[in-house]
């Protein structure tokens, strides 16, 4: 079947919280996320990104099967394990998009689903006047022992798309990793890009 790529906005992204609950779940637990959720755990912490005025989710389809979700929310609207990176620098959080996630189930990758879910996500935020899209992914060392021998890191895809490291802005968060016990802080870097300078 052809794959379609649609977007949702308030109260109807909510339609797709199990979704995207149950794509987090499955695509985090690769490297270099190496993320152990549960559902109920995953719901629970959705909730705030559902309540969220202005938020966006990009949703992937094969026929009627949900294969990918990526999400967005203004930055004003994360927690301050999020954002005071950017405060703390003077930055204006309220002209700030934050691309929450992207979990495509891996037989879908390499098919340009990826760069659908960002030119969706900017586009809204363009259209609401945010200035400055980012997100942050983990920071892991090169010789990592859960690292796979055919992994192959995103930076050069973000570039493409062009978004820059932002050396210096970091932040943490907390998640239980496969062979854990219990949750442990992993620090994230950002990458950003300004809207005004990258059109789709």
């Amino acid at each position: 079947m052809a794959i379609s790529v649609r977007s949702f906005t308030g109260a109807t992204a909510r339609e797709y919280k199990k979704d995207l609950a149950r794509l987090r779940i499955a695509v985090f637990r690769e490297y270099p996320y190496l993320y152990d959720g549960t559902l109920a755990y995953e719901e629970k912490y959705l909730d705030t990104f559902m309540q969220a005025p202005e938020n966006i989710i990009v949703v992937a389809f094969d026929g009627d099967q949900v294969v990918g979700v990526s999400t967005g929310i203004p930055m004003k609207n994360e927690p301050e394990a999020i954002s005071k990176a950017w405060e703390a620098a003077g930055y204006e959080i309220d002209k700030i998009f934050y691309l929450s996630e992207s979990v495509l189930l891996k037989t879908y990758r390499g098919r340009g689903i990826g760069g659908r879910f960002f030119e969706e996500r900017e586009r809204w935020a363009r259209s609401l006047h945010y200035e400055t899209a980012t997100f942050c992914g983990v920071i892991r060392p090169h010789d990592h022992p859960a690292k796979p021998a055919d992994f192959i890191p995103l930076d050069a895809f973000w570039q493409k798309r062009g978004y820059e490291r932002k050396d210096g802005f970091t932040c943490t968060m907390s998640w239980k990793e496969v062979g854990e016990m219990e949750e442990s802080g992993k620090e994230l870097q950002f990458w950003s890009k300004l809207l005004s300078q990258h059109q789709d």
